[in-house]
């Protein structure tokens, strides 16, 4: 509990945010093709019992077996602005803004890329024209037409159309909690430049990127190179997918990290002959460049990749972290040490005393944390807690010159005691 209170501020969100035109040619309905088509449907209802839910299966199914005959490309382009976002997990390396992550999550292949531009401008696109359907015919589609439907404009998307992406844009964010004594808890968003990156697996996949930093921001300590042990415990921050965009959920509260433990599975090799952190921790889509932890809260290695199972998704438990060593190299060429800040060093201390009922000196260091950076995640909840526990009574905490002072009256105590218990003696003997 106090590796999560100390280490979780440092934790951060990735997000690579593209943006792009879509240029898709527009189309038109052939209405010679439709109207014989209404016309063949009206001559098989001419002795009745074919009703209007039947009709409409008739068209939308001939629709979609022949949709060349049906819809025509014009020389008109639609323009669809497009957005999409991957997010993953990082955290900081420095005070000074420094940040560590996944390769993968910032550098995504053209291919990828466009296929994404391409499906969602696609499902907008489609949408719009299910819904003038829909208007134009007065109806409302049931879920098997309305996937019919998708099936069909696939098919002539695919066939007849040609879609153009036009001014792609990067750019790269770094999210965190800020809290403020005035305003509470909040967030912060950015700009992130790349300093250094290796390549997405089966490359090194780590990246550092650098942001603005306003304050000394809170920082993870980094643990030397040595592989961990098989059978050690591990801990593992990040952002998995299933919990960040669930509808469920609050909008606020997915900035604040999912912690899942387990244990060194094993030391494997990748093909290009580095070592890898097997760990059965669970993790998701949203985890990747989170910081893996040892029981003394130091980053051993970022959460990278899964195992797929026959049927695509994620095994359970059978995931793979690039150890610290790997990200090192690409910190020694930038001219970076991992450090703690001096506002993290004093929250862990803080903490520490916090978690003790030593509410006094924890107030001291929380205080001074405030100096350094007074939107420090989780800072004031702190203080007010202190606050809140020192009113009542319930410090247990004395300080070094406190302790000597009641050392000092104890033993002025019982030297009183001796020598007021000695004369009492020597007066029963006189008398």
């Amino acid at each position: 509990m106090e590796n999560y209170a100390v280490n979780r501020p440092g934790v951060v969100m990735i997000r690579t945010e593209y943006s792009a035109n879509v240029y898709v040619n527009s189309m038109k309905m052939n209405n010679k093709a439709f109207n014989a088509l209404l016309d063949s449907i009206q001559r098989l209802d001419q002795a009745g019992g074919v009703s209007a839910e039947q009709k409409l299966d008739i068209v939308l199914r001939e629709m979609n077996n022949h949709p060349t005959r049906f819809f025509q490309t014009t020389f008109d382009y639609i323009k669809q602005p497009e957005q999409i976002t991957a997010t993953g997990t990082g955290f900081f390396l420095t005070g000074d803004g420094y940040v560590a992550t996944n390769c993968h999550l910032i550098d995504r292949d053209n291919a990828f890329i466009r296929r994404q531009f391409i499906l969602s401008a696609f499902q907008q696109i489609t949408d719009a024209s299910i819904a003038a359907l829909e208007n134009s015919w007065a109806t409302t589609f049931n879920e098997q037409q309305r996937s019919l439907l998708y099936n069909t404009y696939a098919s002539v998307y695919s066939r007849l159309f040609s879609m153009i992406l036009y001014g792609l844009k990067k750019d790269i964010y770094v999210v965190y909690r800020s809290d403020r004594e005035d305003k509470g808890p909040g967030t912060e968003k950015k700009l992130a430049t790349i300093v250094r990156k290796g390549q997405p697996m089966p490359g090194k996949d780590v990246a550092i990127l650098k942001i603005e930093a306003g304050g000394e921001m809170p920082v993870l300590a980094v643990a030397d190179n040595r592989l961990p042990r098989v059978g050690e415990q591990l801990f593992v921050y990040g952002y998995p997918g299933p919990v960040t965009n669930n509808d469920f959920l609050a909008a606020e509260s997915a900035i604040e990290p999912t912690l899942t433990s387990g244990i060194v599975s094993a030391i494997k090799h990748s093909v290009g002959g580095w070592p890898l952190i097997q760990m059965d921790a669970n993790i998701n889509h949203g985890s990747s460049g989170g910081p893996v932890c040892n029981e003394k809260g130091e980053v051993v290695g970022l959460t990278t990749f899964g195992s797929l199972e026959n049927t695509g998704g994620l095994a359970a438990g059978l995931n793979f972290a690039v150890p610290v060593a790997i990200l090192g190299e690409y910190l020694d060429t930038a001219g970076i040490t991992p450090r703690l800040s001096s506002a993290s060093r004093l929250f862990g201390q803080a903490v520490s005393f916090y978690d003790k009922g030593h509410y006094k000196a924890a107030l001291r260091k929380f205080l001074e944390v405030k100096k350094m950076n007074d939107a420090y995640p989780g800072l004031y909840v702190y203080i007010n807690s202190c606050q809140e526990s020192i009113k009542k009574g319930m410090d247990h905490y004395s300080s070094p010159v406190e302790r000597v002072q009641m050392i000092f009256a104890g033993l002025l105590l019982a030297t009183g005691l001796l020598a007021w218990w000695g004369l009492r003696r020597l007066s029963r003997k006189r008398s």
